[in-house]
């Protein structure tokens, strides 16, 4: 009954998401982006550090952590182009991490890991950059691994509001990208440009993958299109930004719903001061100057995405025994 009404919930705030989104999408995402990120960081931070994050050693998450400071190094050396090596190698290292007891087996894992992704970096760097770099630690956090939560609830419950929310998850997205941009509303000032500017290459690479599978909804030559002009005048550029707020609006959204089943509320005193004293602080920061705010939240930003990645794994595993077990009956 309980996971009927989170299910039930979910689904309104997915609509209300999708809403929201169809009329003013970069204002939103901006919006939640700094006032609900940063509360979404660290409660989920202290909440995975509570349950080891989802590691079957005491210490396993260190190598998280040592992964999380080259990052920072990489970030403030100017040194980025490691940086899709890093997160491939934290990505895959974790879950060796989850399969390997054995610490030379764990350290043959890493060795092969790290060949692998220098090979890649070396022969494929830009498309080995746009995944690792760009669209894991973005959208497909908020959106391919928030439809496998949502998935994977469904799955363990067998109800059919389970379903139905993976039904409006799946239908909100698509329906974002169909419904004319002729109903936006955003107001597209210097100011919104500028504080969207770092975010503006995700849209980017997103309606360049579009456009490689020749979907029907651009209409635009995006070869001979400015990029401003592209991401937040052009027709399918402001569908992109649609999906994109969308998916991060929902995804705060859902972390926040699942309160009484997850209990990451459930901390001490201390904890919870430290978690509103900082995120007080963040909005502040985001409200005197967005890029600011940016900066003083790279490193959790990121932090939380590496962090979350044995539990991600763990998700997909739990996804085929689910599968594996309902198909067998």
């Amino acid at each position: 009954m309980i996971r009927n009404n989170i299910d039930l919930v979910n689904i309104v705030l997915m609509v209300l998401s999708m809403a929201v989104a169809v009329f003013i999408p970069f204002e939103l995402f901006l919006f939640v982006y700094a006032v609900l990120g940063p509360m979404h960081y660290l409660t989920e931070i202290n909440w995975l550090h509570g349950r080891n994050y989802f590691l079957t050693r005491k210490n396993d998450y260190f190598f998280i952590f040592f992964f999380i400071g080259l990052l920072l190094v990489t970030s403030i050396f100017q040194l980025k182009g490691y940086s899709p090596l890093l997160i491939f190698t934290t990505f895959f290292g974790s879950l060796a991490l989850l399969f390997f007891e054995s610490g030379t087996k764990r350290f043959l894992a890493l060795i092969g890991i790290l060949v692998v992704g220098m090979l890649l970096n070396t022969f494929c760097f830009y498309h080995f950059r746009l995944v690792f770099s760009m669209f894991l630690p973005s959208i497909v956090h908020v959106f391919i691994f928030t439809g496998l939560f949502i998935l994977l609830g469904a799955l363990k419950t067998r109800s059919k509001m389970g379903i139905a929310s993976i039904v409006v998850f799946i239908s909100c997205s698509v329906a974002l990208l169909l419904i004319s941009s002729n109903i936006n509303q955003s107001s597209i000032s210097a100011n919104l440009i500028d504080s969207y500017r770092i975010f503006r290459n995700l849209n980017i690479k997103m309606i360049e993958v579009f456009q490689f599978f020749h979907f029907p909804e651009i209409k635009e030559n995006i070869g001979n299109t400015n990029d401003n002009q592209l991401v937040f005048f052009s027709d399918f550029g402001i569908k992109i930004m649609r999906f994109i707020a969308f998916a991060y609006t929902y995804h705060y959204l859902n972390w926040f719903s699942k309160t009484s089943v997850i209990q990451w509320h459930k901390t001490s005193t201390m904890k919870l001061l430290a978690i509103f004293v900082i995120w007080f602080v963040s909005v502040a920061l985001y409200t005197y100057n967005y890029k600011v705010g940016l900066q003083w939240l790279y490193l959790l930003s990121i932090a939380h995405v590496l962090l979350e990645f044995p539990l991600n794994h763990k998700s997909l595993i739990d996804i085929r025994k689910q599968l594996k077990s309902q198909t067998s009956q």
